[in-house]
C-alpha cells in the first residue's frame, strides 16, 4: 500500500512511464527501447501538462475577471479535477482503486467481457471519486468498494464502445479511451448528432479545421484562430490592451504547441501499443483487444481545441442562465478539452457540432455537478483537503457525467440495492456488446 501511495503521490508523469517500461518488458521488447519509449511517454505528458498549465494560469484570471464583470454569485467552486483526483486519491477507500480496477480488468479480459486491456492506472482516480462519494453518502466503506467496482466496469464498457469510432477518427489504431471524464460523452452525444442530421440547413453546416482554414483563409489558420479567440476572452474580461494581447498569444501558444507534445506521447506509445498487440494476436487468436490509454491523446487535435477554447466564455454564460445551477466553471475550464475528445470523434471533427455538443454536455454538467457538491464537500474533508474558505466545492468534469448520477444517485437511495441494479446493467450490456454484438461485426 506505501508503494501505491508513493507511486500516487508522484503523479502520472513519473507513474505512467514506470508502468509502461516494466510493461515493455512483459512485452519482450528491448530494455534500451522500452527504456526509450516510456521516456518519451513521459516527455509527452511533461509537456502537455506545462501547456495545460499555461493554459490554466491564464484562463483561470480571464474567467475571474468575467465573473467580477458579469455579477455572478454562485455558492460551489469548480475545484478541477487535480483536486478531485487528490480528494479521491486521498482516503483509505481512494488508495484501494488501482488494486480493485487492475483484478477486475484481469477477470473481465479473461471471461471475455471486455477488450480494453487498461494500462492508464492513473486514471483508476476516477472510480476512486465516485466510490468517496458514495462512502460520504452512506458511510458504508463495503458499499464504496461495490460502487469503484461498478464503475470500473462501466468505464470498460464505454471504452469499447467507442473504441472503433475513436480509432476511425484519431487513426490510433488498437487503442479505447477509458477516462471516466471523457468515455460517458460518447453515449451523450448520439442522440444529438443523430438530431443535428435530421435538422434541414443544420445538417449540412460542416466546420472542420480543413474547411475553415479553405474559407477564411489564414485566418482559419490554428495559430490565428488561437489568437482570435484568445483576443475575444481578454476582451470579455476587460483586460487593458496589453494583457488581450498576451492572452491571445497564449491562446495561440497552446494550439500549436498541445499537437506537438500529444505526438510525443504517441511516438513513445507507438512500440509499446504495436508489441501489445502482437502478444493478443498470439496468446488470444481472433480477439480484437485495445490498450486502454489517457483521452490526452486525442485533446491536440485542432477542433478540439479550437471547440474547447470557445467553450469557456460560453461555460460561464451558461452557468449564469441555467435554471437551477449553483456551481462556478473555473478549475475545469482548461479540462474542457477532455470532456470533447470523444464527442469530436462522434461528430467527425466538425467544429459545429462539437461546439453544440459541448454546450448540452456544459448544462447538464452543470446541474450534475450541483447535485453532487455537498457530498464532494464532505469528502473533501474527510481527506483533509484544504478548501481555501470555499463553503462548498464541486467539479465540473467527473462530478459532472451521467455515469457519476446513474452510480451515486441509484447508490444513495438505494443503498447495495442501487448499485445493484446499476452493476446487472453494464453486465449485460457488456455480454451484449463482447459476446453478441461482437458476432455480428
Amino acid at each position: 500500500m506505501g508503494i501505491i501511495k508513493w507511486l500516487l503521490n508522484a503523479g502520472p508523469t513519473v507513474f505512467l512511464p514506470m508502468l509502461l517500461f516494466i510493461f515493455g518488458l512483459f512485452l519482450r521488447i528491448k530494455v534500451s527501447k522500452a527504456f526509450k519509449a516510456a521516456l518519451m511517454v513521459g516527455i509527452g505528458f511533461t509537456g502537455l501538462n506545462l501547456v495545460i498549465g499555461l493554459l490554466t494560469d491564464n484562463l483561470g484570471p480571464a474567467a475571474q475577471a468575467m465573473v467580477r464583470n458579469f455579477g455572478l454569485s454562485l455558492n460551489a467552486i469548480d475545484v478541477g479535477w487535480p483536486a478531485a483526483s487528490a480528494i479521491s486519491y486521498g482516503t483509505t477507500l481512494g488508495s484501494l482503486a488501482i488494486p480493485i480496477g487492475v483484478l477486475l480488468n484481469v477477470i473481465l479480459l479473461i471471461v471475455g467481457l471486455t477488450r480494453t486491456l487498461n494500462v492508464d492506472l492513473w486514471n483508476y482516480w476516477h472510480i476512486a471519486f465516485t466510490g468517496s462519494l458514495i462512502f460520504a453518502a452512506t458511510d458504508d466503506f463495503g458499499l464504496g468498494l461495490a460502487t469503484m467496482a461498478v464503475h470500473a466496469m462501466w468505464i470498460y464498457f464505454l471504452a469499447d464502445l467507442a473504441a472503433p469510432t475513436i480509432q476511425k477518427h484519431y487513426g490510433l489504431e488498437g487503442i479505447s479511451f477509458q477516462q471516466g471524464a471523457s468515455a460517458p460523452g460518447f453515449v451523450l452525444v448520439l442522440p444529438i448528432n443523430w438530431l443535428l442530421d435530421r435538422i434541414p440547413g443544420i445538417k449540412n453546416i460542416s466546420w472542420t479545421p480543413e474547411t475553415i482554414q479553405k474559407r477564411l483563409g489564414v485566418f482559419g489558420d490554428s495559430a490565428v484562430m488561437g489568437l482570435i479567440i484568445g483576443l475575444a476572452i481578454g476582451g470579455l474580461a476587460q483586460y487593458d490592451v496589453t494583457k488581450i494581447l498576451n492572452l491571445g498569444i497564449t491562446t495561440s501558444a497552446v494550439l500549436i504547441l498541445m499537437p506537438r507534445m500529444v505526438s510525443l506521447l504517441m511516438e513513445g506509445l507507438s512500440p509499446i501499443s504495436e508489441a501489445a498487440n502482437e502478444l493478443v494476436q498470439k496468446k488470444f487468436p481472433g480477439r480484437n483487444l485495445y490498450v486502454g490509454m489517457d483521452s490526452a491523446l486525442a485533446v491536440g487535435q485542432e477542433a478540439v481545441l479550437s471547440a474547447s477554447l470557445i467553450l469557456v466564455p460560453v461555460s460561464l454564460l451558461v452557468a449564469v442562465i441555467l435554471p437551477g445551477n449553483k456551481v462556478l466553471p473555473f478549475g475545469d475550464l482548461a479540462t474542457i478539452p477532455f470532456m470533447l475528445a470523444v464527442m469530436a470523434a462522434v461528430f467527425g471533427g466538425n467544429v459545429f457540432r462539437i461546439v453544440i455538443g459541448g454546450i448540452v454536455d456544459i448544462a447538464v454538467s452543470l446541474w450534475i455537478a450541483s447535485w453532487i457538491a455537498p457530498l464532494l464537500t464532505i469528502a473533501a474533508k474527510s481527506a483533509h483537503f484544504s478548501m481555501n474558505g470555499a463553503s462548498s466545492i464541486s467539479v465540473l468534469s467527473d462530478g459532472g457525467t451521467w455515469t457519476t448520477l446513474l452510480i451515486v444517485g441509484l447508490g444513495k437511495m438505494l443503498s447495495w440495492g442501487g448499485i445493484a441494479i446499476v452493476g446487472m446493467i453494464v453486465l449485460g450490456l457488456m455480454i451484449w456488446l463482447n459476446k453478441f454484438h461482437a458476432k455480428r461485426v
